[in-house]
């Protein structure tokens, strides 16, 4: 380990452990079989054991090293002591040989949010769609996205028991992304990827005023910004409220890492300052080339919709921890 690397290097390094053991919390759940299920607000809003003690091993993880970072989780648990087998005390230690952008080398731990989301396309899981599932770290500083991570839990599951199974992508901006090999679309083809279970007429109208060549439906959004960087689409599409701050933090910051765009179907970026708005009320537009074409596309009746209520990145301030 280097010396004495910048705060958010060692914030970095512990979020990539912590994603890699909620990852394997997330597996446990599913061999066990006891998935423990709860409807939060119907058939397309649930939360299983994984849920719960995946957001659990995260924030006791990050808050146990760095206490006065702000952390944002997806599900509403009772405050309670956590386990000490769900807390994970290590670190990336080829994060914390990275040089940090000169930019984030004076950023205090208390100048940091983060948004977890510990099991990105919980119905997939429950259904068995397991490529679809990813535990998601957004890492925030003066609103804006900065590094993020993705665990792909079943990652490889199709190649059968002997596989190698899980990987653990990192990127973070003016450094790059890491654990995984990048590919694109190739040529002119618009392959666009959208929501599989949360679909509407603003949605439709949206996809196909892009004029796609090809359309493909999934769960997660983490799920589909990894389509863009494994050259499986050309954008994600979603003109709907329905994401969240927890869902966009950690694969916008991926995105933007490669020089990718993640905004809202305005072509304007999210805060995910700590006071921020959960909800993406705006829908979601992610490209990793040619965002302006997406954006152009957009119909004005899905923009009238749709009001925009992003807010300049320059000034924001900072609440304590929260979930």
């Amino acid at each position: 380990m280097s010396g004495n690397p910048a705060v958010i290097m060692n914030v970095v390094a512990s979020a990539w452990a912590a994603a890699e053991k909620a990852g394997s919390i997330v597996r446990k759940v599913l061999d066990s079989g006891e998935l423990g299920i709860v409807r939060k607000t119907g058939d397309n809003d649930l939360q299983t054991l994984a849920d719960r003690l995946g957001q659990q091993s995260i924030f006791a993880s990050l808050s146990r090293r760095f206490p006065k970072i702000t952390i944002i989780g997806e599900e509403d648990l009772p405050d309670e002591e956590v386990r000490e087998d769900l807390i994970e005390n290590g670190q990336a230690e080829d994060i914390l040989q990275k040089t940090c952008p000169v930019e984030y080398s004076a950023v205090k731990e208390e100048e940091l949010v983060v948004w977890v989301d510990p099991l990105d396309g919980t119905k997939e899981y429950t259904e068995g769609i397991l490529d679809n599932v990813t535990v998601l770290i957004g890492i925030a500083y003066k609103g804006k996205a900065i590094a993020g991570v993705i665990n792909q839990p079943f990652y490889n599951y199709q190649l059968g028991a002997e596989a190698n199974l899980g990987r653990t992508l990192w990127g973070m901006l003016g450094l790059g992304a890491f654990g995984f090999q990048l590919q694109e679309v190739p040529g002119e083809r618009r392959i666009v990827t959208t929501t599989r279970s949360h679909s509407n007429k603003l949605v439709t109208d949206c996809v196909n005023a892009m004029e796609p060549h090809e359309v493909t439906r999934m769960g997660g959004a983490g799920n589909k910004i990894l389509q863009l960087i494994e050259g499986k689409a050309s954008a994600y599409v979603f003109a709907s409220p329905g994401c969240r701050k927890w869902d966009t933090c950690g694969p916008e910051a991926l995105l933007r890492a490669m020089g990718g765009e993640l905004t809202d179907v305005h072509g304007n970026a999210y805060s995910y300052d700590a006071n921020a708005k959960h909800m993406n009320s705006a829908g979601v537009l992610a490209t990793l080339r040619n965002h302006q074409y997406y954006t152009s596309r957009v119909p004005q009746s899905v923009l009238q919709a749709l009001k925009s209520d992003s807010v300049s990145l320059s000034s924001h301030t900072t609440l304590p921890q929260s979930s």
